[in-house]
């Protein structure tokens, strides 16, 4: 179940190295990417973590590069609409460090905007994308370069 208990994953997951985090495999993120679970739920936002300059020498189509705690942040108060499947895929370079740390923090704060109204959250949905844009790259840069940017 999610983290609000109301329903399934929509993605499969994998076992990752951040076993408290869910996680989906550079193949699940492509078929994300070309659209393969567009009927699954209405929006996807994947969060780059890396710095703007790892950012810009390429990434993943469709990220946006949320670095700091105030971009994350500020992920949970844009407006979204209550009917929609909203899912987020957080990732750095190798999903060790950054990705999962902010993760993490969305993960916590959302939880502390929400306490009275446990289990409800924002963002109930959230993964993290194994090995990270490196992994990715690794599988997709030849096969698929319109996963890339």
């Amino acid at each position: 179940m999610i983290a609000d208990g109301s329903r399934d994953y929509a993605l499969p997951t994998i076992p990752g190295q951040q076993r408290d985090l869910r996680s989906i495999s550079p193949e699940v993120m492509a078929d994300v990417v070309s659209g393969h679970y567009n009927d699954v739920f209405s929006d996807v936002t994947i969060v780059d973590c890396r710095y703007p300059y790892e950012f810009e020498g390429g990434h993943i189509k469709g990220a946006v590069n949320l670095f700091t705690r105030d971009g994350v942040n500020a992920l949970l108060h844009k407006p979204v609409s209550g009917d929609k499947r909203h899912v987020l895929i957080f990732h750095c370079e190798f999903s060790s460090e950054r990705g999962p740390k902010m993760y993490r923090f969305l993960r916590s704060l959302d939880r502390e905007l929400h306490k009275d109204l446990y289990p409800a959250l924002l963002f109930p949905e959230v993964y993290l994308l194994h090995g990270g844009y490196k992994a990715f790259y690794n599988k997709f840069k030849v096969i698929s370069i319109e996963l890339l940017v």
